[in-house]
Formats: structure tokens, C-alpha cells, sequence
């Protein structure tokens, strides 16, 4: 009798330890799987309003420098809520310590229904995703977001870019248009044009070229005021200067997503760029560049609002951003080709992927109304929600010329209070700032990279884009694992002594020991691990 009590006992624990792990497992009450969750009678399928009657979602929202403090006071979540009947109570967190909050809140068990404007890494959507805490979106879009499936349908290597491992999709993206050329390279090499013409020089075509043109505007006082004020080239960092010197040398073939890898054309073969012997070269150009004066002595350490400062002065000969008119208010620049290096090679190396921003949107399980939440987003990608988004609203925010052109209004581009372009726009819309699930496309974003001088640019260098570009591979749990501290360790040293190299705090008679020291730190297995993610790619 003692003994059949006792197990009387142990199953009644048995079964209350499952239904509290049944409890904590998520909050939605149910063990059915998001994409076979039958809609509820307050949902329309089709057109808008999404839902009969009004319901609310709770999300987190990245809060970039450019947008508007309080998103529930923009014209866009405003329209938006009376369109679909769906209010957003939206909580902002600044950009810059997004992650560490969403970081906490997981960890805490305390997330909202959905995360906007996330920047979540693929590694994070694969763990959260396989725990169940990120939906799974694959039925759901097949079901409920037509815009997002034909635009995956259109450009499988968005769909591609957006698949984990394990098969599911996790997340709504940040689409470049992958016809917006400007868009896909934001950042553009500008050399100043009166400079140029005061010298007598012609645009470089060359990487040759490049280091003459930079030399005579060191050296003979191109705006002609007898100081030495001119700065040959300029910019935050060495990364942007580094991303489009790499084509002249063949290197990043296959774009800047993928930093570290791209394809030896020779073998065809995967290839370990840092310690190739054309990178090692690129790297000597670049010091001698440095070392000469050539690139600002500052560059390693100046910061942005110092950097559009001094370029407002209009003393930067060269420099690499998205726009010296909107950024600095200098007019003056004409954007450059992709140089020839030394090699014969060709390439504008620095170029992203259309999908720009895998985890851009992900949706918890906490969400109560998955479906309508899917709709919800994905109205955005569609051509009226995609209008919307960026131009805001007709006769408001923006008007439409005789050429059938969509143009914002006198009171953003010329605001009669004095207002910047962002400051006049973060009224009506959300975009500044970057970031956003949405597709961006010339006819509607009208940013630094949609301006005449950015779009001449681009096609003048369409011609040398690298012949495949890759979206950032996506890597399994064990992968992540090593990554996380082989590969971590890996591109953290590649990014110190590229530094160093480029400084001249290292020397070249250095290189052998550096390839040593990264053969040491694991680059076979690192490599090992992209060639899976690159086979799993080219199979899907």
C-alpha cells in the first residue's frame, strides 16, 4: 500500500512539473504551430481594414538619431491604424542600445509582440527562432503576405538570404531593389570637381591615378588661397576607402557581405581575402597613401559629426559617403568609377545584397494575433504601402509632378522654419534612420541615393559590379558556436592589423608571422564553416 502511494505520488509531481514547463514553454496557450493557426471571424483576408474590429499590438521599435522621437505621434501610424484597425503601442528604444534591450528582455522572458526596426543578426533569428520565441513565417507568408512572397518569388536569393539553416524563415527584411544600383553601394567614392578642373586633372581611372590626383591636391593648392589647408581624402574609418580599393585588386567578387571570403577566380574555388598576396598589396597602397599625407591623419579616429563638420568647409578633395550635398551641404563632387589596380582588375567591390537586413521585423510568441500582424507588415511592401511608407501622405507630405513623378513638399525640402530635410520629414514618416522592413525602390525612397548625381554614378559603374553578389550566409547552431569565437576572434584580428598595417604600426616585414598567427587562430575551420553555408546556399 506504502509503495502504491508513493507512486501516486511521484506521477501527481510528474505531471504538475509538465504543466508548468507546458506553462512557461511560451504564451500563447496553445501547442498549434503559428502558420497552421486558423484566423479568427474578426479577420479579413483581403483589402482593408485587416481586422473588423480594433485591436492593439505591443512592439519594440529601434529609435535611430534621424527619427521621430515618439512614433505614435507621426501621420503614418496614425493613417495607418484608421486603415487597418490595427493600433501599434510602440516603445523606443535608441538604436544604439537596441540590442542590449532586446537582449534583456529575451533572457527576461519579458518581450513585446513584435520587434520593428531590430537589426537582428542571423545567428539571433536561428536561436530564438529554434526556441520558439521568433515565429516560424514560412506558412504565413505563403498564406497571408502576398507582397513579401512575390517579391521572394521575383529575387530567390532574397528568399535564400532569408532561410535559416533549418529551413524556416524568422524574420521580415530590409529589400534593396536589386534595379536601384545606387542604393545596393550607398557609400561612393566623390572627388571634388572645381579641384579637379583647377589642376587641370582628369578623373582617376586608375589606382595609379588615384594616388597622382591625391598627391597634386596635397601639393598645389587646388582652391588657389595659398595655405595648405586641402585634405587629399577623408573619412570616418579606413572600412568604406578599404571596401572600394578591394576591386581594384580583384578581391570581394561577390560583394561586401561576406567580408572575409569570396571566390579565387582561378580555382573557383572559396577564398580567405586577408591573407591573400593581392590583399597584402592593396594594404601597401594604402600605407603609402597614409604615409604620404594622402588619406587625413585623423582618419582612424574622427567622428562623424567632426567629419561633416570639416567637410561643410568644403576641404576634402575626395572622400567616400552617400551624398557631400546632403550630408555637408557641398554641391561640388562628381562620383567616381571603379578604379583598374595594378592587375587589370576591375570591380566596384563595394556593394551589399538586396537583402540588406534579414532581421529587420520578427514576430514573438507572445503575439496573440500572429496572422493580423503578418498583414500588417506586409502591406508595407506593397506598392501603396511602400508609397506610403517613404512619402507619406499626397498633398501633405508630398505631391506628384507632370511627369508623373512623387516629390516632397516645399515644406521638407525647403522647410520655411528653417528644419533639415529629416527634421521636417520624421513628422509625417519613419524612415530616417535606415533600418525598416520594406523594400526600397528609386521611385518612392527619395534619400541621398536616389539624387541625380547618385543614380549618374551608378550606372557608370554598373558595368563593373561583381558578376554574383551574396546576401550574409547563414550558418547551423553548432556553426554559430564556433563562429562566435573562432570566427569572432578571426575578424577582430583581421580588423586590428589591417589597422596597424595600413598605419604603419605594423610592419610588412610582419605579414608572415600575421598569416601564421590566423592559420593558428583557426581560418580552416572558419573556412570550413562558409563552404557549408556556401554549399547550402547554392543548393537552395
Amino acid at each position: 500500500m506504502k509503495k502504491t502511494k508513493s507512486i501516486f505520488h511521484m506521477s501527481i509531481t510528474v505531471l504538475l512539473a509538465l504543466s508548468l514547463l507546458a506553462g512557461c514553454s511560451g504564451s500563447g496557450g496553445s501547442s498549434q504551430s503559428p502558420g497552421d493557426a486558423e484566423p479568427s471571424s474578426n479577420f479579413n483576408s483581403t483589402g482593408l481594414p485587416i481586422v473588423k474590429e480594433p485591436i492593439t499590438l505591443k512592439m519594440i521599435a529601434g529609435k535611430a538619431p534621424t527619427t521621430a522621437p515618439d512614433w505614435s505621434q507621426t501621420m503614418l501610424w496614425q493613417e495607418y491604424e484608421k486603415m487597418t484597425n490595427i493600433k501599434v503601442e510602440w516603445e523606443m528604444v535608441p538604436i544604439d542600445t537596441m540590442a542590449e534591450k532586446r537582449n534583456i528582455l529575451l533572457a527576461g522572458n519579458d518581450y513585446p509582440h513584435a520587434f520593428f526596426t531590430a537589426g537582428i543578426p542571423p545567428a539571433d533569428l536561428q536561436k530564438y527562432g529554434q526556441q520558439g520565441v521568433f515565429i516560424e513565417l514560412n506558412d504565413l507568408i505563403d498564406k497571408h503576405a502576398p507582397n513579401l512572397k512575390a517579391i521572394m518569388d521575383q529575387y530567390p536569393d532574397v528568399k535564400k538570404g532569408l532561410t535559416m539553416p533549418d529551413g524556416n524563415i524568422y524574420s521580415f527584411p530590409t529589400i534593396y531593389d536589386p534595379e536601384f544600383t545606387s542604393v545596393l553601394s550607398s557609400s561612393k567614392l566623390w572627388i571634388k570637381k572645381d579641384w579637379l578642373d583647377s589642376l587641370n586633372l582628369k578623373e582617376p581611372e586608375t589606382t595609379d591615378d588615384f594616388y597622382n590626383m591625391l598627391k597634386a591636391f596635397k601639393e598645389q593648392d587646388p582652391n588657389k588661397n595659398g595655405q595648405k589647408d586641402e585634405i587629399p581624402f577623408q573619412a570616418v574609418g579606413i572600412d568604406a576607402l578599404h571596401n572600394y580599393l578591394k576591386g581594384a585588386w580583384g578581391l570581394s567578387n561577390r560583394g561586401v557581405r561576406n567580408a572575409n571570403v569570396d571566390v579565387d577566380p582561378g580555382t573557383g574555388e572559396l577564398r580567405f581575402i586577408p591573407t591573400h598576396q593581392n590583399y597584402k598589396e592593396m594594404l601597401q597602397y594604402m600605407n603609402k597613401l597614409y604615409k604620404e599625407g594622402l588619406l587625413s591623419q585623423d582618419i582612424f579616429t574622427i567622428k562623424a559629426n567632426q567629419y561633416y563638420a570639416t567637410g561643410s568647409k568644403g576641404v576634402f578633395g575626395s572622400t567616400i559617403t552617400t551624398s557631400p550635398y546632403t550630408l555637408m551641404g557641398q554641391p561640388d563632387y562628381i562620383g567616381a568609377n571603379a578604379l583598374k589596380g595594378p592587375h587589370g582588375d576591375q570591380i566596384w567591390s563595394a556593394t551589399g545584397s538586396p537583402l540588406a537586413i534579414p532581421g529587420a521585423f520578427v514576430i514573438t510568441d507572445r503575439n496573440p494575433n500572429p496572422v493580423e500582424t503578418v498583414r500588417w507588415i506586409d502591406h508595407l511592401y506593397g506598392e501603396e504601402g511602400s508609397k506610403m511608407f517613404f512619402m507619406g501622405f499626397e498633398g501633405k507630405s508630398y505631391n506628384v509632378n507632370s511627369k508623373g513623378e512623387y516629390e516632397y513638399t516645399d515644406e521638407i525640402n525647403k522647410n520655411p522654419s528653417g528644419l533639415t530635410f529629416e527634421q521636417a520629414l520624421v513628422k509625417y514618416v519613419v524612415w530616417p534612420g535606415g533600418g525598416y522592413p520594406n523594400i526600397v525602390q528609386q521611385k518612392y525612397f527619395k534619400g541621398a541615393e536616389s539624387r541625380p548625381e547618385a543614380v549618374e554614378t551608378a550606372t557608370r559603374f554598373s558595368a563593373h559590379l561583381p558578376e554574383e553578389i551574396w546576401p550574409t550566409f547563414t550558418f547551423t547552431s553548432e556553426e554559430n558556436e564556433d563562429m562566435s569565437t573562432i570566427g569572432s576572434d578571426i575578424d577582430s584580428y583581421v580588423t586590428e592589423m589591417r589597422a596597424k598595417f595600413v598605419s604603419g604600426n605594423a610592419s610588412f616585414d610582419e605579414w608572415d608571422p600575421y598569416v601564421k598567427t590566423l592559420e593558428q587562430m583557426g581560418v580552416e575551420r572558419y573556412m570550413e564553416i562558409y563552404k557549408n553555408a556556401y554549399d547550402r546556399y547554392k543548393q537552395e
